[in-house]
Formats: C-alpha cells, sequence, structure tokens
C-alpha cells in the first residue's frame, strides 16, 4: 500500500507541474512560474484530502534523490560554454562572492534585527544555496534542516517571480549579469528560470550557484560567530 501511495504522489505531481508548464506557457506572467504554482497545487491538494505530508515524501523523498543527478545534468551548459566562463572567470568569481555576502549579511542581520530566534536565524543564513548544502550547513551551524529547505525553497521561488521583475526595471539585459543575479540569489530554481533566456545564462547561472554554495559554506560559520 505504502508503494502504491508513494507511486501515486510521484505521478500526481508529475502531472501537476506538466499542467502548470501549460499554464505557464499560455499565460507566461513571473506569478506563475511552475515551480511556484505546482506547490501551491500540491499544498492544496494535501489540506483538502485525508493523506498527511509524510505520505507525500514516500514518493517525494524519491523525486528528491533526483536532485544530485540534475545538478550534475548542469555541467553540459557549462561545457558547452567553457571558452566564455574562462574569459569572465575574475568578473564571475568576483560578482558571486559579493552577492553571496550581501545575501547572508541581510538575511543574518535583519532576521536578528526582527528579533527571531537563534534556531530560526542559524535556519535562514543558507537559504540562498541548494536544499542539500543549505541542509548541511544548517545542521552544522546548529540550525534546523528541515525549516532550512523550507527558506531555500521561499528564496528559489522568489527569485524565480521576482527576479525577471526587477532585471526589467533595471534595465538589465546583459546575459552574465542575469545567470550570476539568478543563479546567486535563486539557487536551481533561480538557475531553471535562467535557461529561459538562452543557454549562456543558464551556463553562467550554474557556475554562480555552484560558487555560491561554496562562499556560503566559508562565510556563513563567519558571520553567525560574531553574531552569536
Amino acid at each position: 500500500m505504502n508503494f502504491l501511495s508513494a507511486l501515486l504522489f510521484i505521478c500526481l505531481t508529475i502531472l501537476v507541474y506538466a499542467a502548470m508548464i501549460r499554464v505557464y506557457k499560455r499565460f507566461p506572467s513571473p506569478i506563475l512560474v511552475p515551480i511556484a504554482t505546482s506547490t501551491l497545487v500540491m499544498i492544496s491538494i494535501l489540506l483538502f484530502s485525508h493523506y498527511s505530508y509524510d505520505d507525500y515524501m514516500r514518493g517525494g523523498s524519491w523525486l528528491s534523490t533526483l536532485l544530485g543527478p540534475a545538478v550534475v545534468a548542469l555541467a553540459y551548459p557549462l561545457y558547452q560554454h567553457r571558452k566564455t566562463l574562462r574569459s569572465f572567470f575574475v568578473s564571475i568569481l568576483t560578482s558571486v562572492l559579493a552577492g553571496t555576502t550581501a545575501g547572508l549579511i541581510s538575511g543574518i542581520y535583519l532576521a536578528w534585527w526582527c528579533g527571531l530566534d537563534e534556531k530560526i536565524i542559524l535556519s535562514l543564513a543558507p537559504k540562498s544555496v541548494t536544499s542539500p548544502v543549505a541542509m548541511s550547513i544548517s545542521s552544522l551551524n546548529g540550525g534546523i534542516p528541515a525549516l532550512a529547505a523550507v527558506y531555500v525553497m521561499v528564496a528559489g521561488i522568489s527569485g524565480a517571480v521576482f527576479g525577471p521583475i526587477l532585471l526589467k526595471k533595471l534595465n538589465i539585459t546583459n546575459s552574465i549579469a542575469i545567470g550570476i543575479g539568478l543563479g546567486t540569489a535563486s539557487h536551481g530554481i533561480g538557475t531553471s528560470k535562467a535557461s529561459e533566456y538562452g543557454e549562456l545564462e543558464s551556463a553562467i547561472s550554474s557556475i554562480a550557484m555552484t560558487l555560491s554554495a561554496i562562499f556560503t559554506s566559508l562565510l556563513c560559520p563567519f558571520f553567525l560567530h560574531f553574531l552569536f
């Protein structure tokens, strides 16, 4: 029964996501990005059914195991644009470092200024990196890994929804700048959004996401040390 339930939720998740992609293509609005709308639909289904989140994760955990291969697959566009990456490597490195630092400082100290609990701050700190890395950083620093994963999703969806709007308002059209911004701030979800702009944006976003994870792993304990 557990196997059938897990299989049901896997199929349902894929069908919902496919449907939301069709909706997004029909109405290409930033607030209708598939990752956000499909998440809301699945939450609604769980709320109005007798199934719990634990029931859903019997199948959801299988999908989570595919995150690793999915991230590795991002190496392909990196290889395709390796000459461009070499040409702009210093600019990419410094930009991602600046973005990572700004994201850490703003998130940690704004949460501290608002008087949030220490556990929440420790869980929120690595919000801008991919889920497996954020959960590991949170666990090592004394936070709550599951809560860190929630903040990662919020950061990713927010970046995918509001990132294009902000880029348009600021008249940012450079492919490398777009990739760095989305990859640094919104990890894998941002990279998925960057792929809509083009292969170069996707490649730059992939490396920005990777560098951001490395920098966050090194800098997060440093900033938290001064706060607690």
